[in-house]
């Protein structure tokens, strides 16, 4: 059975580019198999048009992934530090409003128009060591 052009099947759904310029990337292959997870998890819930509006709460990750909360919150921060997600809107634990994300790999849409992705991971390096660190013995 063939396909129209550019049409995918009900059974495919939706997917994730991920170029190979990020999975190369030194932010990439230095995040922690949890920061993973939390940002496969953030894809899940972006639908197209609501990058910056992307809801995913630390309870609401710990309970999809299998994570604690504090591995939860390690995730959170790894990914914001190496440049994947941004914090767009602060939630409210009182109001019961997770954070709103922006991924960096998406544009976003804007009341002026689209914005690009901002690709902030590609920014990021590993810290050097100093003299002192790298000659230090860890027993």
């Amino acid at each position: 059975m063939s396909r129209a052009k550019g049409k995918r099947s009900e059974t495919e759904g939706q997917y994730i580019n991920m170029p190979y310029a990020m999975l190369k990337s030194e932010a990439w292959r230095s995040l922690s198999g949890a920061a993973i997870k939390v940002w496969f998890e953030l894809h899940t819930r972006y639908h197209g048009g609501n990058n910056g509006n992307v809801r995913l709460s630390m309870n609401e990750a710990v309970k999809a992934l299998g994570i604690s909360k504090g591995t939860a919150q390690r995730a959170f921060v790894e990914l914001q530090d190496k440049g994947f997600i941004a914090l767009h809107q602060p939630g409210n634990w009182y109001g019961r409003k997770a954070h709103e994300w922006r991924i960096t790999t998406k544009k976003m849409q804007t009341v002026k128009g689209a914005k690009n992705a901002s690709n902030d991971w590609a920014k990021w390096r590993k810290k050097q060591k100093t003299d002192h660190e790298s000659t230090r013995r860890h027993f």
